[in-house]
């Protein structure tokens, strides 16, 4: 599972879909969501592919 998926790069050491050797996420796909009704900012947005370690 620590295969890079070099079309997602990410930066989260946490979860348990980060490649440690890079920045890069080993899942085929993510879904990216919000908490935020109406988002406007970066912040407002999530990784909802995220397994915490």
């Amino acid at each position: 599972m620590d295969t890079p998926n070099r079309s997602i790069k990410c930066t989260v050491e946490s979860c348990r879909n980060h490649c440690m050797s890079e920045d890069y996420c080993s899942l085929s796909s993510i879904t990216v969501g919000t908490h935020e009704c109406n988002p406007t900012q970066e912040a407002c947005t999530d990784c909802m592919s995220f397994v915490k370690k």
